[in-house]
C-alpha cells in the first residue's frame, strides 16, 4: 500500500517535497516512480528511481526542477519540486514496480499506485 502526501497550494517560483510511504511488502527491492494527471488531459511520467535509489530519470518537462530519492529504511520515496509552474499544477501519484523498466516503459503493467496528492501551483 501506497501513501501520498506533502501537496498543496505554492506560488509560482516555490517548492514542495512530496513523500511516499510504503506499507506491507518489501519497499526496498521495489522500483518507484512518480506519476501526475492535470485536470483534462492524461496521466504522465514524472520521474523514477531504481530499487536501490539509483538511475533517477526525469521527464523533460521536470528536468532540473525535481529530484527522486528512495529511503529504503523509511519505505518513503520522495518528489522534491523547485521552481515550481502553473502548468506543474495536478494531482501527483507514486507508484511501485517489480522492475524500473516497468516504471519508464510499461507503465500499463504497473500494480501499486498511491491514491495521488494535489499540486496545485497559483499566485
Amino acid at each position: 500500500q501506497l501513501q501520498a502526501s506533502g501537496g498543496g497550494l505554492v506560488q509560482p517560483g516555490g517548492s514542495l517535497r512530496l513523500s511516499c510511504a510504503a506499507s506491507g511488502g518489501t519497499f526496498s527491492r521495489y522500483a518507484m516512480g512518480w506519476f501526475r494527471q492535470a485536470p483534462g488531459k492524461e496521466r504522465e511520467f514524472v520521474a523514477a528511481i531504481n530499487w536501490n535509489g539509483g538511475m533517477p530519470v526525469y521527464a523533460d518537462s521536470v528536468k532540473g526542477r525535481a529530484a527522486i530519492s528512495k529511503d529504503n529504511d523509511k519505505s518513503t520515496v520522495y518528489l522534491q519540486m523547485n521552481s515550481l509552474k502553473p502548468e506543474d499544477t495536478a494531482v501527483y501519484y507514486c507508484a511501485a514496480a517489480s522492475t524500473y523498466n516497468i516504471i519508464v516503459r510499461r507503465p500499463a503493467h504497473i500494480g501499486s499506485w498511491g491514491q495521488g496528492t494535489l499540486v496545485t501551483v497559483s499566485s
